[in-house]
């Protein structure tokens, strides 16, 4: 399963399932965490259970609450005998909490997408996900939990950039997730109605080396999108550093416009045309 963006739906709202269904989002998020109240989970899980009864076009995971919480046992009860396409796990530890899960969870688990760095501990065991990596639908990171956990006034400098525990823990989830072979995903950006940024804040995820994005508004979706697609010039440029390593196939690197290209090369090449479907 492959997605440029992933959209938040609060579980309570079921109203708006149907509506960020029909957005430009590749998959969604169901929340049963943060979003919910505790007034309301119990609402929210029944939400999400007549929901995932029906026929939906697009992927649909559901953020359960932490396997720490005194929470997981319902939310995992309301998933019973429903087939989400994944479930995302907050406030995970490394490989630990994605086994526990594994554990917990009646029948069969979907694919897991782990917050890998929402506690101070979950920093030091970003590194043993490859140990359940054939459990993984991606990972991902976020940067509000984490300074609340650790006492901090804000994750951001006043132009927006992070400051530098929370660039550390980004940089982080990245290697890890390529570590263990599956999809990084960056985390939200905040300001729903500030485009510009959210595109800037997107193409600088993908050039880093993330493969989609979570939203927290419909109206996101559509632009992460975009910056989550090699553009016209990048799909030429690698089709012509293909076409032309089949020309010097007998050679291990070889020139174009002046650049030397090798494996590395060939290997970023075969990656954008995949990114845009034409590999």
């Amino acid at each position: 399963m492959k997605f440029r963006s992933i959209l938040f739906v609060p579980a309570d709202r079921p109203e708006r399932f149907e509506k960020a269904m029909n957005s430009a989002a590749d998959a969604l998020i169901l929340d049963l965490e943060d979003s919910v109240s505790a007034e309301k989970k119990a609402y929210a899980r029944s939400a999400v259970r007549e929901f995932l009864a029906t026929p939906h076009e697009k992927p649909v995971t559901v953020r359960v609450n932490s396997v720490d919480s005194s929470l997981i046992e319902d939310d995992l009860n309301a998933l019973e005998g429903t087939a989400p396409d994944g479930v995302v796990l907050p406030k995970a530890e490394g490989s630990r909490d994605v086994k526990r899960l594994d554990e917990l969870y009646p029948g069969s688990m979907p694919p897991v997408l782990p917050v890998a760095t929402e506690t101070p501990a979950a920093i030091f065991e970003l590194g043993s996900f490859r140990e359940v990596s054939h459990h993984l639908l991606a990972l991902t990171w976020g940067a509000e939990d984490l300074p609340a956990a650790i006492g901090a006034s804000t994750a951001r400098n006043a132009d927006g950039s992070y400051t530098s525990p929370y660039q550390l823990a980004r940089d982080l989830t990245l290697f890890a997730a390529h570590a263990a072979n599956t999809p990084a995903i960056e985390t939200v950006y905040p300001n729903f109605r500030d485009d510009t940024g959210l595109s800037a804040y997107a193409k600088r995820g993908r050039r880093d080396g993330f493969t989609g994005m979570m939203a927290i508004h419909p109206n996101q979706c559509a632009i992460i999108n975009e910056a989550f697609m090699p553009s016209e010039d990048e799909i030429q440029h690698a089709e012509r550093i293909l076409k032309a390593a089949e020309q010097h196939a007998e050679i291990g690197a070889f020139q174009l416009d002046g650049q030397m290209i090798d494996a590395p090369h060939l290997k970023q090449a075969r990656r954008i045309l995949e990114l845009a479907d034409r590999s």
